[in-house]
């Protein structure tokens, strides 16, 4: 190791070094290091671990238990082991030192929330599949994969494993990576993660894969905004809010809502089973408040879900697919009866004229009434006027999607979009911002401290990404690490990855990874991209698209290509799509490894999502056990490779993830208020809550009330604005716009995508004669209750035990599909039986639970399954793990995007005979 100067040496060589002075000598070059790579590697952390020697961690519990800290993406976590290993994962009960709770005072009563935290049921199940018999504990090769002769790609999924040393696995896995960049060139190695990760701001995908990835140049899969798909693609243009793709803000709306509120209208809204976003079950003891107040609930759900079911209410239950009719016929009740608020649409919106003209039928000659309502979407027309007069004569909360006013719902199907936009259009007019009159439903605004600085993990962690992660929100000047840039302009859009690598092209719309502007979703791009090869090998990492995406035998297909000349998957468990890799390396989970994170908090394009939690929970992550038999930590595993391809240090910094855990803990607010030292022993801080007068005001109060902006909410941009800074939305007119002016701007004759919400007929549903003849059933499939994605689902899990989710039937345990009694009487289906849900795009085999909680017509089964298990084929036939998505179609909602319709198709449902 040499330094420029003596005087530098002293400077980076000293115990009380700061990383910046380290940062700038290595970029300006005068500081260097020779030798191999694991040394010098050794080298750095020896050097850093120094200052750390004799660090103690965690809490003696006596009788040889030592109590740790963790986090989920279901809530944070108090972990015991003895003699390594986990005896029990429960809550985290608060302790006398810990920050006080809030109170609200509502309506002659206070409301305090529990001293702790409030888990989803996914996460009390993590010890089940930390210990499953499906975790990779070594690294595998495909036993016909040869990497220096016949490669047989054909047989991937079908061909079993065997064991080979840590030394071979990464020593085949560089070589690969290099062969590409040699022999194919720029854009060769294509990479891919799910949508979530295991918990922590180093170990999610974001981080120390994205470093990864950007050192040795990569062609990534880019995300289409799957959660929030009609709230990007079309409410964006009605309001704005581009940064959150689309979903709305919703800053001091608990204490709002239980200080005003008078009834709630659920539409396509299941908080119960969603949690929001990584929430837990923290909200729900805020809706309980909110029935203990009295208020009145509506639930508008094809399937009579939890929410529902927890609250009581009326429930509307309409035909799938049918998008924004009945809202459509709200709109006309409002306008016929003088039911709107006209002052503030005079004031606050524009377009509006037009859009009632629509309505009316004046336009089209279709006026739409409750009535016509009825032939689509299905509910009695009394039931309409009933709603629409209730609704307008009470201060009513709108809860759109599982959060509120985002995520999730009938915001995923093929008229997603249409819905979404009339969401907005209906509460503007009713007066959104006005007392009493918002989008949320309990599940985010809690009165937390927004203003302590703690990154969300979506902010970069140690990826040194400026361009791809939001690590310039918060942590551009807090914590100096090396800038990494992806050398390569090539990109694959996830929906159409199959056809990228099967027929060699894709083209897509939007770019919700950089949503700075309503217009990032009109951008198009296209796949090669010039001078760029196409992708030849697979790096993936973690997730199952075959449980997650849409028309998914397309994904398994392509993977049995000799197009994909290697795939390496680092995951966890054996599941979903590894056993279609070529390599596979074991990856442990975060109870395994170090890393810190705070419960909840995304940051980036869900801004503050921590105000979801009764308590802000910043946990450092112990290193709860070993990992399990050979299984490495996502950061070594990395490590290793880049110090084969000659980058480690550059990768590390001379860091091991214990280290970058300090950094980042040195880059927030932590150290003023806890020690390291503290923090590592007791393994979490609870963020105090502000005094009452510093709570967050309301959001869109100050929007209602024509004022600057007085809630936290970082966007829009300042270029964005048509006036004052922080004055009005992020439309053209800083107004809610019924007739959008960024549609007249890209696309004012778009048929699919008009300049107003109109009714546009599914293109799979009632009206599309022949095929739903054919397939008589409209299949819904939301985000499950008790897995969060393909996590904590299969692989021995408490969760497949539970009644609701799989059943065990002749040692094996299935999805469940849900069908009305009366079609199941029709097709001769009693309860438990096997049936074979299918249509043109594939079958599932499933356990049929027949219920009134959805009408007829109607079918239910959760997406998101993690086992794939093909009885045939992989591709071609039926599979008995649960991947209901195998019959959701590809088509997106629009042509000019990258959407999934994947909430939403239509099948058939008959006995399974075993054939």
């Amino acid at each position: 190791m040499t330094m420029e100067t003596a005087e530098l040496a002293v400077k980076l060589m000293s115990p009380a070094k700061k990383q910046l002075d380290m940062i700038n000598a290595m970029k300006e070059m005068v500081v260097n290091m020779e030798g191999p790579d694991h040394l010098m590697q050794w080298f750095g952390e020896t050097l850093n671990l120094i200052e750390h020697v004799g660090s103690e961690y965690g809490i003696d519990m006596g009788n040889g238990v030592t109590r740790y800290v963790n986090c989920t993406n279901g809530g944070a976590v108090h972990v015991d082991v003895k003699d390594g290993k986990i005896l029990r994962i429960i809550p985290i009960e608060f302790d006398d030192e810990d920050a006080a709770s809030w109170t609200i005072e509502a309506r002659g009563k206070k409301f305090t929330p529990p001293r702790k935290t409030s888990l989803s049921s996914y996460s009390h199940a993590m010890k089940s599949i930390i210990y499953s018999k499906d975790r990779l504990l070594y690294p595998m090769k495909r036993v016909d994969f040869d990497h220096n002769g016949e490669r047989n790609p054909e047989n991937r999924g079908v061909s079993g494993y065997e064991r080979i040393s840590w030394d071979e696995a990464l020593d085949i896995v560089a070589n690969e990576i290099m062969r590409m960049k040699e022999v194919h060139g720029q854009g060769a190695i294509l990479s891919s993660n799910g949508s979530h990760h295991m918990w922590g701001n180093l170990g999610y995908w974001l981080s120390a894969f994205k470093r990864f990835l950007n050192l040795i140049g990569h062609t990534p899969t880019i995300q289409n905004p799957d959660s929030w798909e009609g709230w990007y693609w079309g409410a964006s243009n009605h309001w704005g809010y581009s940064m959150r793709l689309g979903g709305g803000e919703c800053y001091g709306l608990v204490e709002e809502q239980l200080k005003e509120c008078e009834m709630i209208v659920f539409w396509s809204s299941d908080p119960e089973s969603t949690c929001g976003v990584y929430a837990g079950m923290e909200g729900t003891i805020r809706r309980l408040w909110a029935k203990e107040l009295g208020m009145k609930f509506v639930h508008i759900d094809p399937y009579y879900n939890h929410t529902a079911a927890l609250l009581g209410g009326k429930w509307l239950a309409p035909r799938p697919a049918t998008g924004n009719s009945l809202s459509l016929a709200i709109a006309y009740v409002w306008i016929t009866e003088d039911l709107y608020d006209k002052e503030y649409v005079a004031t606050r919106t524009t377009g509006f004229d037009e859009w009632k003209d629509y309505i009316l039928g004046k336009k089209d000659g279709i006026p739409k009434t409750p009535e016509w309502q009825e032939g689509e979407a299905g509910i009695p027309a009394k039931d309409v006027r009933a709603l629409a007069r209730e609704w307008a004569s009470h201060k009513t909360y709108l809860s759109a999607g599982g959060a509120g006013n985002n995520v999730g719902g009938a915001c995923r199907d093929s008229t997603g979009i249409e819905w979404a936009r009339s969401m907005v259009c209906l509460m503007a007019m009713q007066g959104l911002g006005k007392p009493g009159v918002n989008m949320g439903n309990l599940q985010a605004g809690t009165p937390i401290d927004r203003t302590f600085c703690f990154p969300g993990y979506a902010e970069g962690g140690m990826s040194g990404s400026y361009l791809d992660t939001g690590l310039a929100m918060r942590m551009l000047n807090r914590m100096p690490q090396i800038p990494t840039l992806n050398p390569s302009f090539q990109k694959v859009p996830r929906l159409q990855l199959p056809e990228a690598i099967l027929e060699g092209k894709a083209e897509t719309w939007g770019n919700n990874n950089a949503p700075f502007s309503i217009e990032s979703q009109f951008q198009k791009f296209d796949y090669p991209a010039p001078g760029h090869s196409p992708v030849r090998m697979y790096y993936k990492y973690g997730g199952s698209f075959i449980g997650t995406q849409s028309e998914t035998n397309r994904y398994v297909k392509a993977y049995r290509t000799d197009k994909l000349e290697f795939v390496v998957n680092q995951s966890i468990w054996f599941e979903g799509e590894a056993q279609f890799a070529d390599i596979i390396l074991p990856a442990c989970t975060n109870f395994e490894r170090w890393d810190i994170g705070e419960s909840a908090n995304c940051g980036g394009y869900v801004q503050d999502s921590f105000g979801q939690l009764n308590h802000r929970v910043i946990t450092l992550q112990h290193k709860c056990i070993e990992p399990l038999g050979e299984s490495k930590s996502d950061y070594d595993i990395f490590q290793e490779l880049a110090n084969r391809l000659g980058i480690g240090p550059v990768f590390s910094e001379g860091n091991t993830a214990f280290e970058w855990c300090k950094r980042l803990y040195d880059a927030t607010d932590l150290p003023g208020k806890i020690s390291w030292k503290k923090l590592m022993k007791k393994g979490y801080y609870v963020v105090p809550a502000p005094p009452e007068e510093l709570r967050s005001k309301p959001s869109y109060r100050a929007f209602a009330e024509d004022r600057v902006k007085d809630t936290p909410e970082l966007g829009p941009l300042p270029g964005d604005y048509n006036g004052k800074f922080g004055k009005g939305l992020q439309t053209q007119s800083g107004k809610i716009e019924f007739v959008c002016s960024s549609l007249k701007r890209f696309d004012p004759n778009d048929p699919e995508r008009p300049v107003m919400t109109k009714y546009i007929p599914s293109w799979e549903g009632h009206h599309t004669a022949e095929l739903y003849e054919k397939y008589p059933l409209q299949l819904i499939s939301p985000h499950p209750r008790y897995s969060f994605h393909t996590h904590n689902d299969g692989k021995d899990s408490f969760t497949i035990d539970i009644k609701n989710h799989r059943v065990l039937l002749d040692g094996y345990y299935y999805w469940i599909v849900r069908i009305n009694p009366e079609d199941a009487k029709q097709r001769n289906i009693k309860e438990k039986d096997l049936v074979k849900v299918f249509n043109d795009r594939g079958a599932v085999i499933c356990a049929a639970q027949v219920t009134e909680r959805v009408s007829r017509g109607t079918s239910h089964s959760y997406e998101s399954c993690s086992v794939y298990d093909p009885i045939g084929e992989p591709g071609n036939s039926p599979d008995r793990g649960g991947c209901i998505n195998l019959l959701s179609s590809k088509r997106p909602i629009i042509k000019k995007s990258h959407s999934t319709s994947a909430m939403s198709c239509l099948v058939q449902i008959e006995r399974w005979e075993g054939k």
